[in-house]
């Protein structure tokens, strides 16, 4: 479903970068980046041009040639992985930031992957997140998953991210333009995330 969804010239989803990721950049740590569901690349790209390594797994091998194709038009490299989120291991004590930008997983898969995204940040390390919540599935604008059960809640992401510092969590409506699929008032939820760091212990 997904190879078809990305089988077009256009990039379904827009070239431009998630608005909360680019108003929130500065609050990322500096070093590596791995983007969860990248599909077309617009956000690992957009990363990379700032000068993170870049990382993006994608269940569709089609959304990543074209990421492969965007970044090199635009003078960077990222590293792509093809893989299902169920599949793709997350390497513990690895990654000083992971980004999830509209990925909607099912329970349990949700807590399976989060549980792992937290353990694999260094110390220090950032979360950031917006997905859509219920609220999605009364809005007039385009995109999100059709049912309830892929929906988000700020009460929800703390709790599967229990074990870091909460930075952000809140639920809001605004405007999204994302190229053909996501358009429109629409309601979200925010949060990042910020591993602990370790005490420093004075001689």
């Amino acid at each position: 479903m997904w190879d078809e969804r990305y089988a077009t010239d256009e990039f379904v989803y827009g070239t431009e970068p998630n608005d909360f990721l680019k108003a929130n950049t500065d609050k990322l740590k500096p070093g590596n980046v791995l983007c969860l569901a990248d599909g077309e690349g617009r956000n690992g790209v957009f990363l990379a041009k700032l000068g993170f390594a870049v990382t993006s797994v994608d269940l569709s091998a089609v959304a990543l040639k074209k990421a492969r194709r965007f970044a090199e038009e635009n003078g960077v490299k990222i590293k792509t992985v093809c893989a299902d989120l169920d599949d793709f291991v997350i390497e513990p004590n690895h990654w000083d930031n992971i980004v999830s930008i509209f990925c909607n997983l099912p329970d349990p898969l949700r807590k399976k992957v989060h549980a792992a995204a937290a353990d694999g940040l260094t110390e220090g390390g950032r979360f950031l997140l917006e997905a859509y919540t219920v609220r999605q599935l009364e809005m007039p604008g385009d995109g999100g998953p059709p049912v309830p059960e892929l929906m988000y809640s700020a009460a929800m992401l703390m709790q599967d991210f229990q074990s870091l510092d909460i930075v952000l969590a809140e639920e809001v409506d605004r405007e999204i333009h994302e190229g053909l699929l996501h358009h429109g008032r629409s309601a979200v939820v925010q949060l990042i995330a910020q591993a602990p760091r370790q005490a420093s212990i004075e001689k």
